[in-house]
């Protein structure tokens, strides 16, 4: 059965459209209700977290009572960063998790995931038997056995303090001024209160959430404010994170952006020094630089690719038992500490190798020179299947002939928004920006 409903961060879309209405939400709780639920007993629980965004408060409350007619008990958090949903569905000894959040998309837009009670994502299975009952009559409890709904008032606070559990005791970050930019979005309470208590300065940024400003000019898409402020201020670095906090990128002390490619590679090196790096092995995407796998190589250490995804990289570091993936975008995965990427704990990770070393920022986002990447979005509209196209077929056939041994391409369609990604790289630029350029033109062409 192919996955129509999910994508490859959980369900997503525009607030208020198919499938992001209040109604397909109460149906997707019932269903899950059911799949949790299914030796019929009472007592299960599920955990809801959520952004910043003013549909979260529409889909939380028909999410809760989809869940609830089925029989499940509801834990609610309120604004928590999607790795806190993981590790308190764990900590909580809850069947289930779930976060709403469209974590880099506008305001507009929402999303919503589910975790197992492992706190890992759910697998492709689980999610396509959720899928396959959607269209089925949702079979109510009796009213005895309708489930409860529950706020959890410091589910923040339990986070907070997991997260700082990560450092070695004793570590304090006194004498670091660091921007922390969380993006108006789930982490804008949670992130300066762990930097500040750790000991550092802290110069907040997008800690006003108002409903509709979440990633608004701010966060890990959009660091130049950030950037700006790291200057203003003198700061030693800032860290960047996204609306719903999983991802994180780092900014040096002149506001230079470090992608999570040069992040990956420096806690490799790491980890690899410190004999914790399992097999010598870090996972990444198809899209992460050929500059990232020459480093590694050079370093002795290995490089597996997965499709592009969080979710993936996290299912290949489960089936092989390694410890340290992510994505060049800045899902740093880290299994040591977290189920899911965390953007906070990494900023940590990152922020501890400053006082270990005594190095600044500037000289830890710098491991390797990447090859020359070019990436381009092309947008299209619902039903269009500008892939199948003959003409863009031969025009990627083409690219490819000339990349051959040179360089690599990559077309794919976003799992997350309707784009299709445009993505090679080559030393040449020259010849870089005419096959990219020219695939682009092909597509814009049959849309």
């Amino acid at each position: 059965m192919s996955r129509s409903f999910f994508g490859t961060d959980g369900v997503r879309g525009q607030a208020n459209s198919w499938p992001m209405t209040a109604e397909t939400a109460l149906k997707l709780g019932a269903a899950a209700g059911r799949y949790f639920r299914s030796d019929g007993k009472n007592g299960h629980r599920v955990v809801i977290g959520k952004d910043t965004r003013l549909s979260c408060y529409m889909l939380e409350n028909a999410l809760t009572a989809g869940l609830a007619s089925t029989g499940m008990n509801v834990l609610l958090l309120g604004p928590v960063p999607t790795p806190a949903v993981g590790y308190l569905t764990r900590s909580m000894r809850a069947d289930a998790g779930i976060m709403i959040s469209a974590s880099h998309n506008p305001a507009t837009d929402n999303g919503i995931k589910f975790f197992g009670p492992d706190g890992f994502k759910l697998s492709d299975e689980v999610e396509l038997e959720i899928e396959a009952s959607l269209g089925r009559e949702i079979e109510l409890v009796p009213p005895l056995d309708i489930g409860r709904a529950k706020r959890i008032e410091d589910g923040r606070g339990r986070y907070v303090e997991y997260v700082k559990t990560t450092l070695p005791r004793g570590t304090r970050l006194n004498g670091l001024k660091v921007v922390v930019d969380c993006a108006n979005g789930a982490a804008y309470k949670a992130a300066p209160e762990v930097l500040w208590e750790l000991g550092a300065e802290v110069i907040p940024v997008g800690v006003t959430p108002n409903g509709t400003n979440i990633n608004q000019d701010v966060g890990s898409t959009k660091p130049h404010a950030a950037a700006e402020t790291v200057v203003a201020h003198g700061a030693d670095l800032g860290i960047c994170l996204d609306g719903d906090a999983d991802r994180v990128l780092i900014l040096d002390e002149h506001g230079h952006v470090a992608d999570g490619d040069q992040f990956m590679a420096l806690l490799a090196r790491r980890w690899a020094e410190a004999e914790r790096l399992n097999d010598g092995t870090l996972v990444a995407t198809v899209m992460s630089n050929l500059g990232l796998e020459r480093f590694l190589q050079g370093q002795g250490l290995k490089l597996e690719r997965t499709a592009v995804g969080d979710r993936y990289v996290v299912e290949r570091m489960r089936e092989r038992g390694l410890n340290l993936g992510g994505e060049q975008s800045g899902h740093i995965v880290m299994t040591d500490y977290a189920t899911t990427g965390d953007g906070l704990i990494a900023g940590l990770q990152f922020m501890q190798a400053m006082a270990e070393t005594g190095l600044k920022a500037s000289a830890l986002t710098r491991q390797f020179e990447p090859v020359p990447q070019k990436l381009r979005n092309v947008r299209f509209a619902p039903g269009q299947t500008p892939m199948e196209a003959a003409s863009v077929q031969g025009a990627i056939r083409a690219a490819e002939a000339r990349l051959a041994g040179t360089g690599r391409l990559l077309i794919r369609k976003s799992g997350t928004e309707p784009l299709v990604r445009v993505m090679a790289e080559c030393e040449d630029v020259a010849l870089l920006d005419e096959i990219v350029g020219g695939l682009v033109a092909e597509i814009e062409a049959v849309l």
